[in-house]
C-alpha cells in the first residue's frame, strides 16, 4: 500500500487522477442523462487530482494534503534498482 500512496501522491498520480476524472466525466456526458452518475463520480478523482489532495491517506492515518504525504512517505515508487542498492533482493 505504501508503493501506491507514494504513486498516487506523485506528478504522474496526480496527472493519473485527473485523467482518470476526466474520461468518467466524459463517457457519463456521453451516455446522455442516464451517465450523469458517472459524470458526477468522475469530479472526485479530477477535483483530488487537480487539488493535491489523496483520499486514501487519512485511512492509513497519513496527512490528506499531497505536499505534506510526500514529506511524510518520501519520493515515488521504489524501483528494482534502489531495492537491490538498499540491500533488498530486487
Amino acid at each position: 500500500m505504501d508503493n501506491f500512496l507514494r504513486f498516487i501522491a506523485s506528478p504522474a498520480g496526480r496527472v493519473t487522477r485527473v485523467a482518470a476524472g476526466t474520461s468518467l466525466i466524459a463517457a457519463g456526458l456521453a451516455q446522455g442523462r442516464k451517465g450523469w452518475p458517472l459524470a458526477i463520480a468522475g469530479l472526485l478523482p479530477l477535483s483530488m487530482g487537480a487539488f493535491d489532495w489523496c483520499l486514501l491517506a487519512p485511512l492509513m492515518g497519513l496527512p490528506f494534503d499531497g505536499p505534506q504525504l510526500r514529506a511524510v512517505i518520501g519520493p515515488g515508487p521504489a524501483t528494482a534498482d534502489s531495492n537491490t542498492a538498499q540491500g533488498g533482493l530486487g
